[in-house]
């Protein structure tokens, strides 16, 4: 873990925090379409929803916690995060592949290819900001 950085790195982190609070907010305050996107091999599926929702705010805290005060937060935050936006793709895959309705409306391709291509970048973008890599941004050592 570096001590200094970057404004551009400071940025994304406290976007993706903000991103991942307010989609947590969701989960808990309005879990209906997020319930019904759910696979239904997911056990308890009301109650993971709630879970996930309070640990997209958790992620979120840890990312802005000062690495002062709790060294290993952000770290902990990042790869938390990395692991819950793999664990939720097959909501999001299932919500493309069986064109579920959430809201009475159904998205297109437009929405869904998208979504599903960034979800990787999702994964990346939480270990980037916990500062558990630095793949690609890294300076090689001479």
């Amino acid at each position: 873990m570096t001590t200094t950085e970057s404004s551009t790195r400071r940025f994304f982190r406290w976007l993706l925090a903000i991103f991942y609070l307010l989609a947590g907010i969701a989960h808990i305050r309005s879990p209906g379409g997020f319930l019904a996107i759910t696979p239904d091999w997911v056990p308890f599926p009301e109650q993971v929803i709630l879970l996930t929702g309070v640990a997209e705010i958790v992620g979120a805290i840890g990312l802005l916690v000062p690495t002062k005060t709790i060294p290993y937060a952000r770290y902990a935050a990042g790869i938390g995060l990395a692991l819950y936006a793999l664990c939720v793709y097959p909501a999001n895959i299932n919500h493309a592949i069986n064109n579920i309705a959430v809201g009475g409306e159904t998205a297109s391709w437009l929405y869904h290819g998208p979504r599903l291509a960034f979800q990787p970048i999702f994964i990346w973008w939480a270990l980037i900001a916990g500062g558990v890599t630095n793949w690609p941004f890294q300076t090689k050592k001479r």
